[in-house]
């Protein structure tokens, strides 16, 4: 039985790779943007299962740098679900919780950065959990990000090489402020991490799953749960 806080060492920052929107709607010959739009609604009930089950940070793989690739018409759709959905978000992600969004939102329509900014804003001083969406977000990018930060910091003379460690790196990533992810859980099979927070999974269990993403819900969380705290984590000890 899952128990928040427990000794068995209950995850604090659960990573969420999406994957598996198309799957789902080609098995149900249905467009792809039924698949985006079923998604939406599972990342809902995820958010309401981390929030029942005690998570205090959940981040959301929700569109990664490579996913410009994708046919225009596709990110499209996605940019008109993605406002949509936000108009929404605080009606599902809690009135006391803060959403972060991670990544460079510059690429963004100007209503949808808009938006993000003002969620953020507006939910800056609330603290019963931190729900992190994953925009426009690389794991590689992150890491240059906060290198090219550090260069700008040097170039001035703010630091010096000696000055270059860990904490401070790890200080300039988008997520700063919010703890190594304990947790990283992908849907649809596929066992890899597709340039999600590769800094700050380094020592994160690794759960995958058969199930496509649009049918993830708090079963399906609780399980990689269950399985995470039967884990043995030893952060390079004995």
């Amino acid at each position: 039985m899952i128990i928040a806080g427990s000794d068995n060492h209950f995850p604090v920052h659960i990573g969420i790779i999406m994957d598996g929107n198309g799957r789902w709607a080609k098995k149900r010959m249905l467009p792809r943007s039924a698949g985006h739009r079923a998604g939406a609604e599972a990342m809902r009930r995820t958010c309401d299962a981390c929030r029942k089950l005690g998570v205090k940070y959940v981040t959301f793989y929700t569109f990664s740098t490579e996913n410009w690739k994708r046919p225009k018409d596709e990110i499209d759709t996605l940019m008109s679900l993605f406002e949509e959905y936000l108009d929404k978000a605080e009606s599902f992600t809690g009135k006391k919780a803060r959403i972060l969004f991670l990544g460079d939102k510059s690429p963004f329509p100007v209503t949808l950065r808009d938006r993000m900014e003002e969620l953020e804003k507006n939910s800056a001083a609330y603290d019963s959990m931190t729900i992190m969406f994953a925009m426009n977000y690389g794991g590689r990018d992150d890491i240059v990000h906060a290198a090219r930060q550090i260069a700008e910091y040097s170039v001035k003379g703010d630091i010096s090489p000696a000055d270059v460690d860990e904490n401070l790196l790890q200080g300039l990533l988008y997520t700063k402020g919010a703890p190594d992810a304990d947790l990283i859980i992908r849907t649809s099979g596929e066992q890899r991490l597709s340039n999600f927070l590769l800094w700050q999974s380094a020592y994160a269990e690794l759960y995958f799953t058969d199930v496509l993403w649009p049918d993830f819900g708090e079963k399906e969380l609780k399980a990689a749960i269950d399985s995470f705290m039967q884990r043995q984590r030893r952060f390079g000890g004995v």
